[in-house]
């Protein structure tokens, strides 16, 4: 290939950045150079970023029928022809390298006068080889040390040494990559609001803190409600928790139910569920887009209890909005002493972790 030569590139890259690289060849013409054009090369690197440790595979097409020794691949910083002088890409370090598997035409192993940017292959006697798809894994290379564009060139010989003509020849372009690092963070939540009423699943427009159940009666169950709003993105969701005591005026009190049980008017009963109730008649169920529920103490329409430290409704995961209506029951005996009666009661919302 002494005589002098002119050519046309025709090329397209297509560059993608982290993971696999697939590139599309350069389209080399040279108008004065025995042997034809290499056709579909293509190398696929398994790591493209800097000084990264890689796997190249490569593949293209015999175009000229005849012996097969040796097959050259080189890797150069500045352009993919074989013609011009080859600048190691610096860092590039093929020295390591195992061919790891080969297709098409096969026997190859890399010859000993390889250096860190040239291989090649060679096989002990050349094969006469068809036109036809071959492909070369090499494993273990080390990528150029700086991003950018670099270019691989490739013949192939008739001889086992890479010497004289070049039966077939073309070039590939590819690229190095800076590594791209893309971080979020979803910080964790968890919402939690109580009032006697909120509408429109918000908390901003929770209202009111107290409920008056009105004068009590031996003969007629007293009743009222408020209501919870609640959602995280707890990994194992959330529990509501009752605190507080039964209503009590002074010493007088109404006792709680401790276990659960229906509205039973004449007695001293105090308690809640989270349901919608017939007897008597009031209270909601859960409302909103989240599936969280209350625990089966609290889960029976028309039975109520009253336990602090008990919880009362929970979610096994991450839930979207959901609206609980505690309803309150209170019955007294007719000797039931007089007095104002009442209680706080506290609710407490935590993750569960």
């Amino acid at each position: 290939m002494s005589q002098p030569v002119t050519a046309s590139r025709n090329f397209r890259v297509v560059l993608t950045v982290g993971g696999l690289l697939l590139l599309a060849a350069w389209q080399i013409l040279f108008s004065s150079v025995s042997g034809a054009q290499l056709g579909n090369r293509k190398l696929q690197i398994s790591n493209s970023l800097a000084a990264g440790n890689s796997t190249y595979a490569l593949s293209f097409d015999l175009s000229s029928a005849g012996n097969l020794g040796s097959i050259e691949v080189e890797f150069c910083a500045n352009d993919a022809i074989s013609e011009d002088p080859c600048t190691p890409p610096n860092g590039l370090d093929l020295s390591g390298v195992i061919l790891s598997n080969q297709t098409g035409q096969t026997g190859f192993s890399i010859d000993s006068t390889s250096t860190t940017n040239r291989l090649i292959l060679n096989r002990p006697v050349a094969v006469a080889a068809p036109v036809g798809p071959v492909s070369y894994t090499f494993s273990n290379a080390v990528n150029p040390g700086a991003p950018g564009s670099y270019f691989v060139r490739l013949q192939t010989f008739a001889t086992t040494d890479a010497s004289g003509s070049a039966s077939d020849y073309g070039g590939i372009a590819y690229a190095i990559n800076t590594n791209l690092s893309i971080s979020a963070e979803v910080p964790p939540y968890i919402i939690f609001c109580t009032g006697v009423s909120i509408p429109g699943l918000s908390c901003a427009s929770a209202d009111g803190d107290y409920i008056n159940f009105g004068e009590l009666s031996s003969t007629r169950p007293s009743r009222g409600s408020s209501q919870m709003l609640t959602a995280t993105n707890a990994r194992n969701g959330y529990s509501i928790t009752l605190a507080g005591t039964t209503l009590t005026s002074g010493n007088n009190v109404i006792n709680r139910l401790a276990i659960n049980d229906v509205s039973r008017p004449g007695t001293p009963q105090f308690g809640l569920n989270l349901r919608a109730n017939a007897s008597p008649s009031g209270g909601l169920d859960p409302s909103g887009p989240g599936v969280a529920a209350p625990t089966a103490a609290y889960d029976t329409p028309n039975f109520f209890r009253f336990t602090s430290s008990e919880v009362i409704a929970t979610a096994i995961a991450p839930d979207d909005l959901r609206l609980y209506t505690a309803s309150y029951l209170v019955n007294v005996p007719a000797g039931q002493a007089p007095g104002v009666y009442a209680s706080t009661v506290t609710y407490i919302c935590l993750a569960n972790f």
